[in-house]
């Protein structure tokens, strides 16, 4: 018998960084009217189940389709966003980090850090959900170093690549918790 369950990661729209507070920073309005994206690339995906990091912006992400097929969305802590500083030039900070899984600052979280509490979460969900389709809605950095987990030809570049792709998808197709398939959706194209 097939094992095959089907990971939708939702990584948020575009978010207010007006306001300083991770946790509670919400979407622009142009991130709010693109969360109808995610809604209509979502409807045929016949999801079970909906999972989220804590923070505001994810949640909000995919509220509106949660709302559409009725169905909660269960926050899990260890899905939330890299702890670091905002820095107004982050690309030299996220290229070190990158090369060194292990660096970071004082009051930061590493690339490993975050990589290895993002996966427990998953697979977490995986042994709860088998053969089911799940949503879960999270962060760039944190979703990236997801699918560095799985592919780790996924590197800097690929990271720098998405950055600025608000709402972004990636589709992971596990049998039990091996990544069988990764799949990159830009919902703008």
């Amino acid at each position: 018998m097939s094992n095959i369950t089907t990971v939708y990661f939702i990584r948020h729209a575009e978010s207010d960084f007006n306001v300083l507070d991770d946790r509670s920073r919400p979407l622009t309005i142009k991130g709010t009217a693109d969360c109808s994206l995610v809604t209509d690339f979502l409807q045929s995906k016949k999801i079970d189940v909906i999972y989220s990091s804590p923070y505001r912006r994810s949640v909000d992400t995919i509220s509106g389709f949660a709302e559409s097929i009725v169905l909660p969305i269960h926050t899990i802590e260890d899905f939330r966003e890299c702890k670091r500083a905002l820095l107004d030039d982050w690309q030299p900070y996220a290229e070190m980090q990158w090369a060194d899984f292990s660096y970071k600052r004082s009051n930061d979280e590493s690339l490993a850090e975050v990589q290895e509490r993002n996966v427990a979460a998953l697979n977490e969900v995986l042994r709860q959900h088998v053969n089911r389709n799940i949503v879960i809605g999270t962060h760039g950095l944190a979703l990236s170093t997801i699918i560095n987990y799985y592919d780790n030809s996924f590197v800097f570049n690929d990271f720098k690549d998405m950055v600025f792709i608000n709402p972004w998808v990636v589709k992971m197709t596990f049998n039990h918790f091996e990544c069988v398939a990764i799949e990159k959706i830009n919902l703008f194209l």
